[in-house]
């Protein structure tokens, strides 16, 4: 999968971001199943799973896919687009509290809340293009998306909640779907 996440990262990528991926597992007993992306102090990017995470994956579809969803999310830049949605929420919300006569107490909590709210308003909207970019960096490093998201089939459906951080199943399969479908017809590659 590396080589196939770098290239469509140099390929993709709309800022002047690292595409030297770091990929690591945490190994720590007792964690949840989890796949996450972040950046070190160095601003390159970083992979991670759990073990917890890799025992339930059945095939190595589903890693690959795994891999190219939390690639694609640092190559939309999601992160500090979540970053620039929660303290626009935060500013937003302290403000109000602050013209409506609230203490620096008050203050402090609306900030809280708007930031919280913030990093989660356009979350669901960058899994699906995650999962719609990570089934193309998937097929480009030769494994079947398709088949990678079958994880998405034995993990809790997240439904469809107003303040949660993942769309429902359907919505993701779906997302996957068009996505190949999109490569098969050459509207995208």
């Amino acid at each position: 999968m590396e080589p196939a996440v770098r290239q469509d990262c140099l390929n993709r990528r709309t800022a002047p971001i690292s595409c030297d991926f770091l990929f690591v597992v945490d190994d720590r007993p007792g964690l949840e199943p989890n796949a996450f992306q972040t950046v070190d102090r160095n601003g390159r990017p970083v992979v991670g799973f759990t073990l917890s995470l890799i025992a339930q994956t059945q095939n190595p579809d589903e890693i690959a896919f795994v891999v190219g969803h939390e690639a694609a999310h640092h190559i939309l830049n999601h992160l500090d687009r979540k970053s620039g949605a929660a303290t626009a929420a935060a500013v937003v919300l302290g403000s109000l509290a602050s013209a409506y006569g609230g203490d620096t107490g008050a203050i402090a909590r609306a900030q809280e809340i708007g930031a919280s709210v913030g990093a989660r308003y356009y979350s669901k909207e960058w899994e699906l293009e995650a999962d719609y970019l990570g089934a193309i960096i998937t097929l480009n490093a030769g494994y079947d998306p398709i088949t990678g998201s079958g994880l998405f089939q034995r993990i809790p459906d997240p439904g469809n909640h107003v303040l949660g951080t993942h769309p429902a199943r359907a919505q993701r399969l779906a997302q996957v779907r068009r996505a190949v479908a999109d490569v098969q017809a050459g509207r995208i590659r």
